[in-house]
């Protein structure tokens, strides 16, 4: 089984959620391809919607192979037996950590103006991306959550790897996933469309949120 688009995993999972009786009190997508997916959800779920930045930190090389990750308020996450095992130096630690911070700076100040946060209640949110790899996001997202005081946090995503899966277990109340395949490969492997969403997209999806609006059937 393969998705479509982000929008159409998103429809599922919000299905998904609704049959679990799952209760939340926002949706907190992981850009950029997050967003999509979790506009369904907060849509099926009549959830607000809000985005948490956080930034892969790439394999010098391999940048799509992931060796941590960071996220807003200065977390950072590492994948220790990585590093070790590629060899990454503290000084390519840094030098990355800095690059993806003026992104993740970036990010911010696209997605949601000057403000830090937005009037939502952040207690008890839904952690929504496309699906995970390694999870280094993710946990940078949890932990990141955890330091702002959300006692009570579920992942939600379309697709991941068993392993995967139950080390974020570790870190969030609930974990919730539509599939697991093996192998697993990546995420992309399990979209028919997997095209890069757009800054724009992105902007758009918040503000038809806030809105009320929805989006197109595709």
């Amino acid at each position: 089984m393969r998705f479509i688009n982000r929008h159409e995993a998103g429809r599922q999972l919000g299905e998904q959620l609704l049959a679990a009786g799952v209760e939340a009190s926002c949706v907190l997508a992981l850009p950029r391809g997050g967003v999509p997916v979790g506009y369904e959800v907060a849509k099926a779920l009549h959830l607000p919607l809000d985005v948490c930045v956080v930034r892969k930190l790439g394999v010098p090389g391999q940048e799509e192979l992931a060796f941590g990750a960071i996220a807003s308020g200065g977390v950072r996450v590492l994948s220790e037996a990585l590093v070790r095992k590629i060899g990454i130096t503290a000084a390519e630690i840094e030098a990355v950590t800095a690059r993806e911070t003026l992104e993740l700076e970036r990010r911010e100040l696209r997605y949601r103006g000057q403000h830090t946060s937005r009037d939502m209640p952040y207690d008890a949110p839904i952690l929504v991306d496309d699906g995970v790899a390694t999870g280094a996001t993710m946990r940078a997202a949890v932990l990141g959550l955890r330091e702002r005081g959300c006692e009570q946090i579920i992942i939600a995503v379309p697709t991941a790897p068993v392993d995967t899966l139950a080390e974020l277990q570790r870190y969030a109340d609930r974990v919730i996933c539509l599939m697991t395949p093996e192998p697993f490969l990546s995420v992309g492997v399990w979209y028919e469309d997997f095209d890069q969403t757009s800054d724009a997209e992105v902007s758009r999806l918040l503000a038809l949120a806030g809105d009320g609006e929805e989006v197109p059937q595709r």
